[in-house]
Parts: C-alpha cells; sequence; structure tokens
C-alpha cells in the first residue's frame, strides 16, 4: 500500500481549482484531474485521508466511462500517464492511476441525483411526510427498501465547505433551463439503470447515486466522477434485506463513526482512527475489484 496522497502539490502546473477530493490543474487546451485520497463526508473535508482512494475512484470512473460512452459523450480525453503531455511526467509517481485529462467543460450548477432505493436523507424525508425531494411515495415503505420506480431528486452545486441543498426539479430548470434539465434528468436515469444492471451482475446493488453533467458547444457531457463509492451508494448484493442500514462499499462506514462520536457535520472534521481508515479503504478497494475485475496492482 503507498503512502496516502492527501494534496497534489506539483509546483511546476498551473492549478486551476481545489475541490473536496479533485485538484484541477489547467494545461491549456485541456484540464488535469487529479484524485487526492482526501476524504469527504457531509460535505467536510476529513483530516485523514484513505490510501488509494485516489486511484480507485479513477479507474473506477475510466471503467463507466468507457461503458456509458454509447449512451453521452464524456470529458475523459487520456487515463494513461505515460501518454500525458511532457510538462506532466515529472510527477508520474503522484499521477499514476490517480489521475485523468479531461475536456475543458462548463459545468451545469447542479448535481444529478438518482435514487433507486429508500435511504440516507431520503428516508429521514419520508419519515416526517412521506416525501423524498418533494416527490410524493406510498406509505408503508421500509428503510432501504428499492422504491417503486428511480427518482430524480437534483441538488445545488456549493463550495467546499458548504451544504449541497436539495431542490426541485422545477428549481432544476430554473438554474438551467428547461431543455438542459430535461436531458440531464433523463440521462442520469438512463445511466444509472445501465449501471445497476451491470453492478447487480457483480454482486453490488447501488443503491443511489450522483451524476455530473457540462456543457460543450452546448452538447451535454458526462464529468467529475462516475459510479465510485464516493459518489454513490454500493451494497452487496448477497446479504441485501430491507427494513434497516445496509452494510456497504462506500463510505457509509465513515459516516457510521461520526455518527458514533456525533459529529456535528461541521468542518473541522474529526481525526479517523486506523481501523476506520483501513476498513474504508479495503471496502473501496472490494468495490474496484467486483465491478471492473481487477485491483489494478492496488
Amino acid at each position: 500500500m503507498a503512502a496516502a496522497l492527501y494534496e497534489s502539490k506539483l509546483d511546476h502546473l498551473s492549478i486551476l481549482k481545489k475541490g473536496k477530493v479533485r485538484d484541477i490543474y489547467d494545461l491549456g487546451d485541456c484540464l488535469l484531474m487529479v484524485a487526492t485520497d482526501r476524504l469527504s463526508a457531509y460535505d467536510v473535508i476529513m483530516p485523514d485521508p484513505i490510501p488509494d482512494k485516489g486511484k480507485i475512484l479513477t479507474q473506477l470512473s475510466i471503467f463507466w466511462f468507457n461503458l456509458f460512452s454509447d449512451m453521452v459523450p464524456n470529458h475523459l480525453l487520456e487515463g494513461d500517464v505515460s501518454s500525458f503531455p511532457s510538462e506532466c511526467q515529472l510527477y508520474q509517481d503522484i499521477l499514476a492511476d490517480r489521475s485523468m485529462l479531461v475536456k475543458k467543460v462548463e459545468p451545469l450548477p447542479i448535481e444529478c441525483v438518482v435514487r433507486g432505493y429508500i435511504s440516507g436523507s431520503g428516508w429521514k424525508s419520508y419519515q416526517k411526510n412521506h416525501t423524498i425531494c418533494g416527490i410524493s411515495l406510498p406509505a408503508g415503505l421500509k428503510e432501504s427498501e428499492k422504491l417503486p420506480e428511480p427518482l430524480f431528486t437534483p441538488s445545488t452545486k456549493e463550495e467546499v465547505g458548504q451544504h449541497d441543498i436539495n431542490i426541485s426539479f422545477e428549481e432544476a430548470v430554473n438554474r438551467v433551463g428547461r431543455d438542459v434539465a430535461e436531458q440531464v434528468r433523463d440521462l442520469s436515469l438512463l445511466i444509472y439503470q445501465r449501471g445497476v444492471d451491470v453492478a447487480s451482475k457483480k454482486g453490488i446493488i447501488i443503491a443511489d447515486t450522483k451524476f455530473e453533467f457540462g456543457l460543450l458547444n452546448d452538447e451535454i457531457v458526462l464529468i467529475d466522477e462516475v459510479l465510485t463509492p464516493d459518489s454513490s451508494r454500493f451494497w452487496p448484493l448477497a446479504s441485501y434485506t430491507p427494513g434497516g442500514p445496509q452494510p456497504s462499499f462506500d463510505k457509509q462506514f465513515v459516516r457510521d463513526y461520526l455518527t458514533s462520536v456525533k459529529f456535528n457535520h461541521q468542518p473541522p472534521g474529526p481525526r479517523l482512527p486506523a481501523d476506520v481508515i483501513e476498513k474504508t479503504r479495503e471496502k473501496y478497494l472490494e468495490a474496484l475489484k467486483l465491478l471492473t475485475g481487477s485491483t489494478h496492482g492496488l
């Protein structure tokens, strides 16, 4: 296991933005996206990284970008560091397996959430008034139960340290226009369903997920990361039993720890114990292996 990468620090390259997990550099005609091992929970960046997490997210995203390329264009140009521009080669050891060259795309100011099962904030909302993000649901659903049909529940996309806010579809229309909102809604549901079909054959339930899209020459493009343990809830199919929380291959393990120490969801995040860090890494790695058939040397 390699040392964790909390921050990339590529001194000879022009940093454009540091997100919760990814550091983005401007290479002129394209961007270099570096997935660090930072972990964000409840929109707060934890002080302790999860070793290899950025590599796992990158390899999974490349897997899904390629799988969905016939459905929607994406921003991926290259994932092999040896094919990156010469100015990146100085940092080959840092960039290997955790970085992508991507197209310059104008990101949409919404996040496209799809919920196939009732969990997390959706379950909390349902318990109050049988709705999720203003969408009415039948009475009698259990926690973690499969929904009658997947729901598109967009949210705002806030800056680092701010909490994303669930919004109605009409509010999404106000932010991006009806045509774009309808396109990303329909694409999100289609991509999610194909992902669900692929993952179920490999023993994983994708309970919910978040997609991000951008515009390139007025064309919708899938960007950022896709169906990773950071952006999705992954549950083992073999042990799935609705009626309560499920075991998971994602950062729910960290969320559960944060709940146990009564974390108030405000920065700074607490230090993570060594066993929480290691078990989280193992869960992410297991998801990568199940979905792609490989641990990619990790």
